[in-house]
């Protein structure tokens, strides 16, 4: 069956960050992930790892401006040094904490910026993040998001990112697959999932169209989750949502998969 993680930026936001790995681990979690970790220390980060026994799974790569509506580093020309920098922070975390999986967000094109221009830019820094991270064991990803959600994005389908691991060609670039994003975007999840799926290093998911748990809305994640258990997938599948209530209470799903002590 699949193993799942538990994404700390979106669940349990009851609570400060510091305190959501034990209750990541008290909801039967044994792994996490986190977005942008880097508000707490990686001394914090390790002692929460340890306390909990958690394994951390994945990380993002600093985006810049994007999660405030700017365009962010990857794509953007004229960006490059600042994306090496954040590359060098997120390789300092991975590397002290052991993550597995390190994500880069391409970003949005410019409005003045030109198409071409912008994939140049982000496939160049993809294969400068791949070998950072290659040379401490980690596996890079990028990910397609839906442009509902986040207009401009470069990347926002499976044949855009099918063409830039073709343009890349670096052994341990890998997808993202986020069934969310994919869904908006209506792309077939499970034909995208069997043609792709040793191509994929991460999977997250959330229903459609709300980004709320599973069961919530469009999503078949009953046959979904036994197809990606059925797939030579040996990574996580994150639990990236906003629960309709408090986490503890959207977390139904679950049960079936929860690791018992």
């Amino acid at each position: 069956m699949p193993h799942f993680s538990a994404n700390l930026s979106l669940l349990f936001t009851e609570l400060p960050l510091i305190d959501r790995f034990s209750a990541a681990k008290n909801a039967g979690f044994d792994a996490v992930e986190i977005q942008f970790p880097y508000e707490l220390s990686i001394e914090q980060i390790h002692e929460e790892l340890e306390i909990n026994d958690l394994d951390l799974v994945l990380i993002n790569v600093p985006a810049g401006d994007l999660m405030q509506g700017g365009d962010g580093l990857a794509c953007v020309p004229k960006r490059e040094n600042a994306f090496r920098q954040a590359v060098m922070e997120a390789l300092r975390y991975a590397d002290a904490l052991g993550v597995g999986r390190v994500n880069v967000l391409a970003g949005r094109q410019p409005i003045d910026g030109d198409f071409l221009h912008c994939l140049h830019t982000l496939s160049a820094n993809l294969r400068y993040a791949a070998e950072a991270f290659q040379s401490i064991g980690v596996i890079t990803t990028f990910e397609a998001i839906n442009t509902f959600d986040m207009p401009r994005f470069l990347i926002k389908s499976v044949v855009d990112m099918q063409e830039m691991m073709e343009v890349v060609d670096h052994p341990t670039l890998k997808m993202q697959f986020d069934c969310y994003h994919m869904a908006r975007m209506n792309e077939d999840l499970a034909k995208a999932l069997r043609d792709n799926i040793d191509a994929i290093g991460h999977i997250q998911f959330a229903d459609v169209p709300n980004r709320h748990q599973p069961f919530t809305g469009n999503l078949p994640f009953a046959s979904l989750f036994e197809l990606i258990g059925s797939l030579n997938y040996h990574g996580y599948c994150g639990a990236e949502y906003h629960p309709t209530g408090h986490t503890l209470d959207s977390l139904d799903w679950f049960q079936p998969y929860r690791r018992l002590p």
